[in-house]
């Protein structure tokens, strides 16, 4: 069962690999901000492999530990470019309280 869980943490570290050079080479912020979630999420799948394979219960938390931050990072990520990029061509404000 370890020789599995090893084959399957060696994967998880090939993907990490692949969103760091992801994160490292953009071409733009949503793509780099695509490849931390993935960072993220793969993190916390090798952690928790790795905390079945040592038999280390203390690396579950730290699996949930990163969980909460790539949330936040996402939602910091979100209210940051999102009012920026506007579908209807407004700056935010109505039209009404332009013309008041």
């Amino acid at each position: 069962m370890t020789a599995v869980l090893n084959a399957v943490a060696a994967i998880l570290l090939f993907t990490l690999l692949v969103a760091l050079v992801r994160i490292w080479r953009g071409p733009d912020p949503a793509d780099r901000m695509l490849a931390s979630q993935l960072f993220g999420t793969t993190g916390v799948g090798f952690l928790l492999v790795l905390s079945e394979a040592l038999e280390a219960p203390a690396l579950v938390d730290v699996a949930l530990t990163l969980a909460l931050l790539s949330v936040l990072a996402l939602v910091a990520f979100v209210t940051r470019v999102a009012p920026s990029v506007s579908g209807d061509g407004r700056s935010g404000s109505n039209e009404e309280d332009r013309n008041a």
